[in-house]
């Protein structure tokens, strides 16, 4: 009993040591520039968090190529961050996963003059396509790229570090345009280059080719007026092209802090708003980085049952309490049912193990029929024998298998004290058939059985 209760108080220990049980209460989100979307989202995730006793972190970042560098450095203490689908070339993934699409992210691209119809047409200006390290400057290169637009030409390309500073190079005449999206730009600044009279938004006549050749990317409709209807902001329908904002974690998130953030997801995200339905986000949509386990289940039925069920301190408890008791119970169970029948035998087995040593002793007079010396020394290996016998110590359950054993010493003891001619006679060969006068050649009186 002792050993089964010390490996099966080990196997808990080593389970509870190795089982990831209890989810963290803090975790830390890198989001975006001061004042972009992805850094607003983060501040609302946090709150959310908070009323479940997470504490939520905030990194700032330079955009979403910069969160997908943190997420696949080990020496960044960050859990999860916000990452533009199609950004993934060129960086080791294989650590992480997709918690799915939250929301989409449209590249906006205002410009002065005159109307604009093919981004073809700002091929030889001076163009602002966001810092290095945000979503807006690789989706603006690639976009440009398919219009023949590429750096070295005679197209200038301009990577500034502070949105505002690209607004008022725009508004000076500067730069011809800029591209902007919300992971790299306040949400102040795009609501001011909205309602600038002089400025217009681009409109992607050609979005559905766009989406066709880069598939990452969705074609979304700006109606007119959607912005301000008192000013008809924008003044016709506009079309945009977007891609997801896919929440990325690395591959250790606990399960439960996975179902948090996807529960404060679809707080954030799932009311309806220009470019999307109520409920659309957020949805198991991954591109180059694969959907978590975790993800899956959650999008297929929900928070898993104990942080369904429980408040998520409490959840926790529980959770580490089954990663002790389920193994201890799955080894002690069929092990205390087995206990009784293996002690049995080792306590049989210490007994039967004499009755070999007494067919020894048997077999060793038939060998030596006659031999008085052999008779005597086999004898006194019977009382060594009985000696130890009766130094054995069993439980009282167990007394009958010893009294046996010790009456079965006896009887070989009186075959070889009071019948040797029993011995001779098989030696010897003679029949155990009566005799032609009649007699048995055997004593009439009952011998026990062996």
């Amino acid at each position: 009993m002792a050993v089964i209760l010390a490996v099966g108080l080990s196997t808990a220990f080593t389970v509870l040591l190795f089982i990831n049980s209890t989810a963290p209460t803090t975790i830390t989100i890198t989001s975006g520039p001061k004042g972009s979307v992805f850094q607003n989202t983060a501040e609302k995730y946090k709150k959310i968090l908070a009323r479940e006793g997470v504490k939520v972190k905030i990194l700032q970042s330079e955009g979403s190529i910069d969160n997908l560098k943190k997420l696949s450095d080990p020496k960044v203490a960050v859990d999860v961050g916000f990452v533009l689908g199609g950004e993934a070339g060129g960086v080791d993934t294989s650590k992480l996963m997709s918690l799915g699409s939250i929301s989409y992210q449209p590249l906006m691209v205002f410009y002065r003059g005159a109307p604009r119809e093919l981004l073809s047409s700002f091929k030889g200006q001076h163009l602002d396509i966001g810092p290095e390290g945000s979503g807006t400057h690789t989706l603006a290169l690639a976009l440009l790229k398919l219009n023949g637009i590429e750096p070295g030409g005679d197209t200038v390309f301009v990577n500034s570090m502070n949105g505002g500073d690209s607004v008022k190079a725009l508004l000076d005449n500067r730069i011809d345009a800029i591209f902007v999206m919300g992971d790299s730009t306040s949400t102040a600044l795009l609501r001011q280059l909205l309602h600038t009279p002089d400025i217009h938004l681009f409109n992607f006549t050609q979005a559905d080719g766009y989406t066709r050749r880069i598939s990452y990317l969705n074609k979304l409709e700006l109606p007119m007026g959607a912005l301000d209807f008192g000013k008809n902001i924008p003044a016709d329908n506009t079309f945009l092209v977007a891609p997801t904002v896919e929440l990325v974690a690395r591959d250790g998130l606990h399960p439960a802090l996975s179902d948090l953030l996807l529960d404060a997801a679809r707080e954030v995200h799932g009311t309806p708003g220009i470019f999307k339905k109520r409920g659309e986000f957020p949805t198991p949509v991954a591109h180059e980085i694969r959907l978590s386990p975790d993800a899956s289940r959650y999008y297929s039925s929900g928070k898993s049952f104990l942080y369904r069920t429980f408040p998520f301190w409490l959840a926790g408890l529980v959770a580490r309490a089954l990663a002790v008791i389920v193994p201890l119970g799955l080894f002690l169970i069929p092990a205390l049912k087995m206990a009784p029948a293996i002690y049995r035998w080792r306590v049989q087995s210490s007994i039967n193990r004499w009755y070999r040593v007494l067919l020894d002793i048997e077999s060793e007079t038939f060998k030596y029929p006659g031999d008085t010396k052999k008779r005597e020394e086999l004898l006194r290996h019977l009382d060594r024998i009985e000696i130890t016998v009766s130094k054995t110590v069993v439980p009282a359950a167990f007394g009958d298998l010893l009294y046996a054993l010790r009456v079965h010493i006896d009887f070989v003891r009186d075959r070889l004290k009071t019948r040797p001619d029993l011995l001779q006679t098989a030696a010897d060969g003679t029949s155990d058939e009566p005799a032609a006068n009649g007699s048995s050649g055997v004593s009439d009186k009952p011998q026990p059985f062996a």
